[in-house]
């Protein structure tokens, strides 16, 4: 995994350090390691001055909540980071939100491959530029591409209702997230 400006890192302390009032713990970079098991043994490693220490996620970013909790990273996460590493920040962030609304990974129990399969299907682009309404420039799109309208006489086509059609389309076939376009199945 490559090191970037926005890489996954989690401050990492012990449960029985905090019970005892202290907030001791390191930040690791995840960019840093090759697997879950690797940094495991990394914070062990650091924590080793414990007998049994109980490992705490107190703290991180860059991480989807849904990969991670107080206590644990799943088992999954640097598959995650790797597959959106490759993907530009829009996109990146396009499947974070696919993920984390609308598919549900990786609760869902679908493998990564399969997650990003069906993300590449069902996500339509990013339609939030210029403070405009994403799902009405979508449907603009959708109108010319499809050819909803071609063959209808300049004159009427300007009647088309455009709002009313977006209204229809994002009723339960098309879903919009932060600027992001998705096709519901």
């Amino acid at each position: 995994m490559r090191n970037l400006e926005n890489a996954p890192k989690i401050y990492v302390g012990t449960y029985g350090q905090f019970n005892s009032g202290s907030l001791f713990g390191k930040w690791f970079d995840l960019t840093e390691y090759a697997d879950l098991k690797e940094f495991l043994q990394e914070c062990f490693e650091f924590h080793r001055n414990e007998l049994d220490p109980e490992l705490m996620f107190q703290d991180w970013e860059n991480i989807p909540d849904f990969l991670i909790s107080e206590c644990c990273l799943h088992k999954e996460a640097f598959a995650y980071f790797e597959a959106t590493c490759e993907m530009d920040d829009e996109t990146a962030e396009a499947f974070e939100i696919y993920c984390d609304k609308i598919n549900y990974w990786p609760s869902n129990g679908h493998d990564l491959d399969d997650q990003l399969e069906e993300f590449r299907e069902s996500y339509q682009g990013f339609f939030g530029v210029s403070g405009k309404d994403a799902t009405l420039e979508y449907t603009h799109q959708y109108v010319e591409e499809t050819g909803l309208l071609s063959g209808v006489p300049s004159t009427l086509e300007k009647y088309f209702d455009y709002e009313a059609f977006t209204r229809d389309l994002f009723l339960d076939v098309y879903s919009e997230y932060e600027g992001h376009v998705f096709i519901d199945y």
